[in-house]
């Protein structure tokens, strides 16, 4: 039989208020496509579907329309987790009716696994699937110690226990495969992921993984990778560049073919569906991102424009940036001393007066908008209730973003 690992979708995600719900639907027409043109016969979907418990009912139907057109009447196999995102039961609730066509969702974790028969070749699979176990979702105390290490080997062994009972019902006769949502010790992360883990406390360690699946699709790293370094455990990534830490990662899906018994070759399937997040540093300015502009550079991405400027940047500069490419999400401002960093700019700065720290600061995350005097004196007042540190800064910060935010800014 022939498998598609994918997962992450994160349907109803949106960028810093921009929807990526094209992208998402594009990202769809592409997986139905590849699915069609590979003649996959089982889909493994590694978890969070959709970027919210609550996702909105546009992100819904495009799950729904997923499942339908990759199932194809019953004739694919399809088996959904939910992932850390996901409501366990919002994806288990349709599972009498979708079952019908061949879809099997499985929300809360579950003693028994999967086992899928394949029309096309009349062979069965084999899951030891386990959606995201958090502690709630396992439904016991793992540790009755805080010590980050005893809850990691508490909870990693936990893992492990449930991994082997599902295993323990693999045949010599099926594709045996595995499926989970977690986060396996020594992944690399991006910023757009929800951690599911305190400190380390709800990593996994690789043993916990059943040696004898031939195949173990991960879900919950944006980044496609390896775990362990072994070769048939793998995350499949995310399907999008859901966040800027993300910039430059090719995104893809795992295909390999499976014979009862026999080792499987996984190879990576590159997609084209989504816009590419990229990063602009305009080190000569803004005639720099015009000169850019012009070239037509990066048409479809979505950008984070760093521009180093000795001058704010007036608000209509910033109004025609935005018209001129709908991809600018960020506009950040920086400024000789910042760019600098050196000990000189340091001390140039450290001899400006507060109140210019301040609106130098506010332009920075706001794209250069000014701040009024009534939001200079409370930045004010709050030093002056205690001592510059931490929790000054601290409480200063928040009190620009939040202004920032107000004034409909731009805060990066």
């Amino acid at each position: 039989m022939r498998v598609l690992h994918t997962g992450d979708w994160h349907f109803g995600r949106s960028l810093e208020g921009r929807s990526r719900l094209p992208e998402q639907e594009a990202f769809v027409d592409e997986l139905v496509a590849i699915a069609e043109e590979e003649a996959v016969d089982l889909v493994l979907v590694a978890g969070d579907v959709y970027d919210s418990v609550n996702p909105p009912a546009a992100a819904e139907q495009l799950y729904f329309e997923a499942l339908t057109r990759l199932s194809d009447g019953g004739r694919r196999a399809v088996a959904v987790i939910a992932g850390n995102h996901d409501h366990p039961e919002r994806i288990a609730a349709s599972a009498p009716l979708a079952v019908r066509s061949g879809i099997h969702l499985a929300g809360l974790p579950a003693a028994e696994p999967l086992v899928i028969g394949v029309p096309r070749t009349g062979e069965t699979a084999v899951i030891a699937a386990l959606p995201y176990p958090s502690e709630s979702r396992l439904n016991e105390l793992l540790a009755a110690e805080a010590d980050e290490q005893a809850l990691r080997g508490a909870y990693s062994e936990r893992v492990g226990r449930l991994m082997a009972e599902l295993a323990s019902a693999f045949r010599p006769d099926a594709v045996n495969l595995a499926m989970s949502h977690l986060y396996v010790l020594g992944g690399v992360e991006s910023d757009s992921e929800r951690p599911i883990q305190v400190g380390g406390a709800y990593t996994v360690d690789p043993s916990a993984l059943p040696a004898e699946a031939q195949y173990t699709a991960l879900g919950h790293l944006h980044r496609p990778q390896r775990a362990a370094g072994r070769e048939t455990v793998r995350y499949c990534g995310s399907p999008l560049a859901y966040s800027f830490s993300e910039s430059g990662q090719a995104k893809s899906v795992v295909l390999f073919e499976a014979v009862p018994g026999r080792p499987v070759e996984p190879q990576e399937v590159l997609l084209s569906s989504g816009r590419p997040l990229v990063r602009w540093t305009a080190a000569g300015g803004l005639a720099e991102v015009w000169r850019w502009l012009d070239e037509g550079r990066d048409p479809r991405a979505w950008i984070d424009l760093e521009i180093h400027t000795a001058d704010l940047i007036a608000p209509e500069e910033i109004a025609r940036l935005r018209k001129a490419h709908d991809g600018i999400v960020h506009i950040r401002p920086v400024f000789p001393e910042e760019a600098g960093r050196g000990g000189t700019e340091a001390a140039r700065r450290d001899q400006l007066p507060v109140d210019e720290l301040f609106r130098r600061f506010y332009a920075q995350k706001t794209g250069g908008a000014e701040p009024d005097e009534a939001l200079i004196r409370l930045f004010l007042e709050l030093l002056a209730e205690q001592d510059v540190g931490d929790a000054a800064a601290g409480r200063a910060e928040s009190a620009v973003q939040t202004a920032a935010a107000d004034d409909g800014g731009d805060v990066g």
